[in-house]
């Protein structure tokens, strides 16, 4: 199926949802990445910043997807947060609290993506699903490390 025969619409408001979520976490993740104050501090600060390089590599990709499908993307942060599920983070929190909301803002969008690639397969477009699945593994690694600064209990 080519590009151009799939319906963009629907696919497309998928992804501004998804662009939206990504958006907010990338900002997060580099605010906690500025602002961790912990004795773990380069350790976090470093996997801060190769989470939050990721995730603005996954921006491009999302949006230039969705200009593949004859789609805008969203661009502004007010738009963002309109279109996301995530919200922004308060300052003055600990370390462990910082890890804590990136753990459940990545597993928020474990769930959505799942959904989302049920939502381009549904529609026939693999190319868009293929793309997610990438993010899939990626939210779920990047929960994995996360969570594993906690002792299971």
């Amino acid at each position: 199926m080519k590009t151009s025969d799939l319906k963009s619409e629907p696919i497309c408001k998928s992804l501004a949802q998804v662009l939206a979520d990504t958006y907010i976490l990338y900002v997060k993740t580099q605010n906690f990445h500025w602002n961790v104050v912990d004795p773990r501090f380069y350790s976090l600060h470093k996997m801060l910043e190769d989470q939050y390089a990721e995730l603005a590599e996954a921006l491009d990709e999302i949006a230039e997807r969705m200009r593949m499908l004859n789609g805008k993307s969203p661009a502004t942060m007010k738009k963002f947060l309109e279109l996301g599920s995530l919200s922004e983070a308060e300052g003055g929190l600990s370390g462990d609290e910082m890890l804590q909301i990136l753990i459940n803002d990545h597993a928020a969008l474990i769930k959505t993506v799942r959904k989302k690639i049920e939502e381009a397969q549904t529609l026939q477009d693999e190319g868009t699903a293929d793309m997610l699945i990438q993010r899939l593994r990626a939210h779920e690694k990047n929960h994995w490390m996360l969570q594993s600064h906690f002792k299971e209990k």
